[in-house]
């Protein structure tokens, strides 16, 4: 279905078309989105993409990153998830190469955040990789940022200053750390609870801190490259609007069945903070949870 529909007025909600993401956000209005969360193809032949030369990926890229700008709200941010492109063994990351589009735009990078997993593809003849990058940027230095939503449990909680005009303080704050610019988040392999057939699929967890961090509830959120849905899900989860757009109806019919599984509180999701490992539980053990996760 190709129909675009108008932006609701209550939260929350969502929308999801099967169509080119250009002909998608050409049909939205400005300044409509408080968060622009994907990971786009990394020109590297996937199933789901077209593979072309580099200078004619760029130029597509910026098409797409035009619109987004044109449709983010003054107080928003966009989040570029990308990993790198190889070209006959050769690695060219392409957050540097998106870098300049995004500038020529007047877009501010805030943070470059280290998406660090432990399992990928296995190399022979380099070091293999295991993180990837989201270039988080904002339209103005007025922007949404919800730090203590995404604080994370302190290494040493309640430790308080020893000397000094602060003794007996605490030290630290008391909900938690910041999170850091290095987020260590498995990614969605077999073993992980939220596979589904896309090779290359967000884990929900991720965009998740995004949410929690760059809007607030009742805001929207637009995935461009919606694939099976983990952008909207998380939207959703919490009290968020989700759009997105796939050019592949099966990718777009998996994401409406995991967006009615949660509404119906069946879907199943890795939560959040979830120790990566665990050598208590069974091998897989630290990537699944045996209940679904109702949405909040």
């Amino acid at each position: 279905m190709n129909r675009i529909v108008s932006l609701p007025d209550q939260p929350p909600g969502h929308s999801l078309a099967v169509c080119d993401n250009r002909d998608f956000l050409a049909r939205l209005p400005a300044g409509a989105f408080n968060l622009i969360v994907t990971s786009p193809p990394y020109n590297n032949g996937k199933p789901y993409e077209r593979r072309s030369t580099l200078g004619a990926y760029v130029e597509e890229q910026r098409a797409v990153i035009g619109e987004c700008v044109r449709l983010l709200a003054e107080t928003g941010s966009i989040c570029w998830q990308v990993g790198n492109h190889v070209d006959d063994g050769e690695v060219v990351p392409l957050d540097a190469l998106l870098y300049p589009v995004f500038k020529s735009f007047g877009l501010r990078l805030r943070n470059r955040i280290v998406w660090h997993y432990g399992h990928g593809l296995h190399c022979s003849r380099r070091l293999s990789g295991r993180y990837e990058t989201i270039l988080w940027f904002t339209k103005s230095d007025d922007y949404v940022f919800n730090l203590d939503a995404i604080r994370m449990p302190a290494k040493f909680p309640g430790k308080r200053h020893y000397k000094g005009p602060k003794a007996g303080a605490l030290s630290g704050n008391p909900l938690g750390k910041n999170p850091s610019d290095i987020w260590e988040i498995p990614n969605v392999k077999a073993a992980h609870v939220e596979k589904t057939l896309h090779p290359c699929q967000f884990p929900v967890e991720l965009v998740e801190r995004l949410v929690l961090a760059l809007t607030d509830p009742g805001d929207s959120v637009l995935d461009p490259y919606v694939g099976v849905g983990s952008s909207v899900i998380a939207a959703l989860k919490h009290r968020r609007w989700g759009f997105g757009c796939d050019i592949s109806e099966e990718y777009v019919a998996i994401a409406r069945t995991r967006i009615a599984q949660l509404e119906r509180g069946e879907l199943r999701l890795r939560e959040r903070d979830t120790p990566i490992y665990d050598p208590a539980l069974p091998r897989g053990g630290h990537n699944r949870r045996k209940r679904p996760i109702p949405s909040e």
